[in-house]
């Protein structure tokens, strides 16, 4: 098969050749960005959902049709270190740098800037302001995050709804923003929505997100519909992995097509790392066999093991591993916390700061009081192949 044409993209954020069962969420953000533009109610969303299977894609989806309505938008991904207050800042004073580009200082973007630059002289990593602008005193300078947070939300929605137009933010991996910043954020975006302005932020992050937003202010599931993002139905799967080939003229067998998506368990990322790898192994012209797809399993799954699963687990500590190892020992999970202790024969608080290190990286969550999972879909798998 020729290489130079494979269509298949695994990649983190890539989008897929073939975007399938996401139809309704993309229109349905659709909705939301024109009813928010009308000055109309809309609950914006907070997807969810195992690593790998589209998020960011999806949040991607968003910001172009958040563009084709004429939106300014911005987009940010979380992590462990992230100091909020300056991603704020920063991802603001780029907005509204675009909105004055709009506008020529005018008015309420004018005052907006100068509410910005009173907002970050107060945080000791505030973003340098080359813009001659005073500092509007007020709305965002007590030192108090919640409320300078939603006064300076207020005021950027404000100028965009001046100028004709919205504000779009999306937030990848949400659930690393600490618990004080999360609750300053869901007060500042209650306040937006009261006051009916065009500004909406869209994230996604882990299975844990909804809760974390429901400790942080009880009323984000009257702010967020939380869509879960899982794997794809069996069609939609076979649809991802036959549409790209066709589209350059090769043909997959009916059961080879079966025997990608019963390995992948319809996963998109590894869907289409079984569809990259079957495609450069096949040695016909134009046709993909079962044979092809299983040739290329031992090379697809070192492929996965040295890139997708391995780099999650780099930092872990022994201890970590082995509470990981733990885990896939009892299954893909969830797994009560209690059989994972009795494996590694000791206690549950024993293992306690084990288990919240493994969650704090991102690569377990808590489904329930007492339960754990991975955050990664078939790793259970792949802990077995690196620790035997």
């Amino acid at each position: 098969m020729n290489r130079v044409r494979n269509p298949y993209s695994p990649g983190a954020g890539t989008p897929p050749p073939a975007l399938v069962g996401r139809g309704k969420q993309i229109k349905d953000m659709d909705v939301v960005l024109q009813r928010r533009l009308l000055g109309k109610p809309a609950k914006s969303m907070m997807l969810t959902g195992l690593r790998g299977v589209g998020k960011t894609v999806l949040l991607n989806e968003f910001s172009k049709t958040a563009l084709r309505l004429e939106y300014v938008h911005e987009h940010v991904e979380a992590n462990e270190n992230i100091d909020f207050p300056s991603m704020v800042a920063s991802t603001m004073r780029k907005i509204l740098l675009r909105l004055n580009a709009r506008q020529r200082l005018a008015g309420k973007v004018q005052r907006a800037l100068g509410v910005l630059k009173a907002f970050s002289v107060r945080l000791p990593n505030g973003p340098e302001f080359t813009i001659d602008v005073e500092a509007v005193p007020g709305p965002a300078d007590t030192g108090d995050l919640t409320s300078d947070l939603s006064g300076l939300l207020c005021e950027v929605g404000d100028a965009a709804q001046a100028t004709g137009t919205g504000v779009f933010v999306t937030i990848d991996e949400i659930q690393y923003l600490a618990p004080k910043d999360l609750s300053a954020l869901m007060v500042g975006l209650h306040r937006v929505a009261q006051l009916s302005l065009p500004l909406l932020i869209a994230g996604a992050g882990l299975p844990s997100l909804p809760g974390l937003l429901g400790e942080a202010k009880s009323y984000a599931e009257r702010m967020f519909d939380f869509p879960e993002i899982g794997s794809l139905t069996p069609p939609d799967a076979a649809e991802a992995i036959v549409v790209p080939a066709s589209d350059e003229g090769v043909a997959w067998d009916e059961d080879a097509v079966q025997l990608v998506v019963d390995l992948t368990q319809g996963y998109p990322y590894f869907l289409q790392e079984f569809g990259k790898q079957s495609w450069d192994l096949a040695p016909g012209q134009n046709r993909i066999t079962r044979n092809d797809v299983a040739s290329s399993v031992e090379v697809t799954l070192a492929e996965l093991d040295t890139g997708f699963f391995r780099v999650r687990i780099d930092k872990t500590t022994d201890a970590e591993r082995a509470y990981l190892r733990a885990m896939a020992t009892v299954g893909p999970g969830p797994h009560p916390s209690s059989d994972v202790a009795t494996l590694l024969k000791k206690t549950t608080r024993q293992l306690g700061p084990v288990r919240d290190g493994l969650i704090k990286r991102g690569l377990c969550y808590a489904p329930r009081w007492g339960e754990i999972a991975f955050t990664v879909p078939m790793f259970d798998g792949f802990m077995r192949r690196l620790m035997p």
